[in-house]
């Protein structure tokens, strides 16, 4: 049995086939009006192997000048899509927080994509958790400590699985190691996307 650090909570299977499919059409209809692309690193310009986009008031972006929330995508220039009602009532029952996300970042795994261990502290508000959501193939993740070089724990998520990184876990490094191709039916196309909800302003 993985041990996850203090603050990190994992529910398997949160989401049913059913709210799945209802989600993935949701977020289908975000990817319409805010076209998935490719965010680079910062200073070099490498593309990462995710592709990405957001809906929400606000958007998280990777590119040459940095990371950062903005109100527009990068491409388009256009203000995000609003966040489905189903991600707001997601995380009324799973954030215990008393404020709504503001952001919902997506990222799309291809089956040779990956994420690097890293910290989500681009928020100002860090005393609100980050929620985690995977639909289609399972990954490997890797979830680690507050400090870089510490114990990491791996664990599989599958589709409909729910991550918190909350309280002392709010900013354990984590990242995906791999993705197991052809392990859910749930995209046409084989493949994995996340959904992670933050807050990324202070309340008030």
């Amino acid at each position: 049995m993985n041990v996850l650090p203090k603050g990190v909570r994992h529910i398997p299977g949160h989401l049913d086939r059913d709210a799945q499919i209802a989600l993935l059409d949701s977020i289908r209809a975000v990817v319409a009006e805010a076209p998935l692309y490719s965010p680079e690193m910062p200073r070099t310009g490498k593309k990462l192997s995710v592709r990405m986009t957001n809906c929400g008031s606000l958007g998280w972006v990777s590119d040459r000048a940095g990371y950062r929330y903005q109100p527009t995508h990068p491409v388009t220039g256009r203000p995000w899509p609003a966040m489905p009602s189903s991600l707001l009532a997601l995380w009324e029952e799973v954030s215990a927080y008393d404020h709504p996300p503001e952001a919902c970042l997506v990222n799309f795994y291809a089956e040779t994509a990956k994420m690097g261990l890293h910290q989500d502290r681009d928020e100002k508000d860090l005393a609100a958790p980050v929620v985690s959501i995977s639909l289609g193939d399972d990954c490997l993740f890797r979830i680690g400590e507050t400090t870089r070089g510490g114990r990491t724990t791996s664990l599989r998520l599958r589709s409909g699985d729910v991550v918190i990184l909350g309280g002392e876990g709010r900013l354990c490094h984590h990242g995906v190691d791999r993705i197991y191709p052809a392990t859910s039916t749930l995209l046409k196309n084989g493949g994995r996307i996340n959904l992670t909800l933050r807050r990324v302003t202070v309340p008030g």
